[in-house]
């Protein structure tokens, strides 16, 4: 074949193919680019809470490499921080950053997915929802209101709040107005408290004004940062109404539904991560704040008497289980949740319970 000929052959044979390779289907994360909105219910940049909220629209970002984009909006700057589930419902937003028992007036079932009293630690709560049945009863729960549900982070143990005065007994939360939301505030209503539900941003203020006597918050690191101590020294523990408060985000089904499934999986191994990260950060900011705030600025940290933590869980107990008479898809998320907390209960004693009470045992590392 003459140099000529063949040269030609390959032009056609080139053109050919690049033509066959511009009919291919371009893959589905390349199929140009999505922003999507992200409301949340913390005070922009918050520690922990906005951060994290801002973290994971970044990873999302990041792993679809921009063809798939997350812009969020703090607290207010879209929708007021309660109006956050509303706004994704309705598609105003596509995503939320929240705790789920914000939502408890949509069906108290969503408790289960934040914390309920006397409940399950964060490793026990991811255990349920990841392979206890827990996200499939999520996922039916949150459909009815056109969301599509993930976890999102976790405080893990919160501290039991800031008082104005000492707690030695349970009349002394007769009459306090008192911070707490969710399930937890259902419980200091039944001991005599009157409890009140406020958005982060709020709680300060309320705290210095005298609106409420008390609050509880999250923990050492975030308490630091909203300046409680600037008001009262009186931080109690443990936090009973919040064991290991999951964090969640919420997709507008519509906009679930109508991504690729490359979309669809970078924004399931986001919200895995952010899960994972966000906890090990509490735990790693936590004891270091839990020092500048006792020795800087010489918080009194003091442990609920048992007597009054005995009336509380049997409190507790009532105001959980009462939840069986909204019936549905509730009564099925309380059996469900109350038969795997046996489960680990039954675990714990001979797994984390044991280690950790070995652990305060005389031990000293060599050298």
């Amino acid at each position: 074949m003459k140099r000529r000929e063949f040269m030609k052959g390959a032009a056609v044979a080139g053109a050919g193919a690049a033509a066959a390779v511009s009919t291919l289907p371009k893959p589905a994360i390349a199929q140009g680019k999505k922003e999507l909105k992200m409301v949340t219910t913390w005070p922009k940049n918050f520690p922990g809470l906005g951060t994290g909220a801002e973290r994971l629209a970044r990873n999302i970002t990041a792993m679809s490499g921009g063809s798939l984009s997350v812009k969020v909006f703090a607290a207010g700057e879209l929708v007021p921080p309660f109006e956050s589930f509303d706004a994704v419902s309705s598609g105003t937003a596509d995503m939320y950053h929240a705790a789920d028992y914000y939502w408890q007036g949509k069906s108290k079932a969503f408790n289960f997915y934040a914390a309920v009293p006397f409940g399950l630690t964060a490793t026990e709560q991811t255990a349920w929802i990841h392979h206890g049945g827990g996200q499939q009863l999520w996922d039916e729960l949150s459909k009815g209101f056109g969301i599509k549900p993930f976890m999102a982070g976790n405080t893990g143990v919160q501290m039991g709040g800031w008082f104005n005065k000492e707690v030695n007994s349970l009349e002394d939360y007769k009459g306090l107005k008192i911070r707490m939301p969710g399930l937890g505030g259902e419980v200091l209503r039944r001991i005599g408290a009157a409890a009140v539900s406020l958005p982060g941003g709020e709680i300060f203020p309320a705290l210095q004004s005298g609106a409420i006597d008390a609050t509880e918050w999250v923990g050492p690191w975030n308490d630091l940062a909203f300046g409680f101590y600037k008001v009262t020294k009186f931080y109690y523990y443990p936090g009973f109404h919040e064991p290991g408060t999951t964090l969640s985000s919420g997709v507008n089904l519509k906009t679930w539904e109508g991504l690729s499934a490359d979309h669809k999986a970078i924004i399931t191994a986001a919200m895995a991560a952010e899960n994972d990260l966000s906890l090990s950060e509490f735990n790693a900011r936590n004891n270091g704040a839990l020092n500048t705030l006792t020795g800087k600025h010489k918080v009194t940290v003091k442990k609920f008497p048992d007597p009054v933590l005995n009336e509380i869980g049997k409190a507790s107990g009532e105001v959980v289980g009462g939840v069986r008479s909204e019936g549905g898809i509730t009564a099925k998320v309380l059996d469900s949740f109350l038969d795997f907390r046996k489960q680990s209960i039954a675990w714990s004693k001979l797994s984390d319970q044991a280690y950790w009470n070995a652990r305060l045992l005389p031990f000293k590392y060599a050298g």
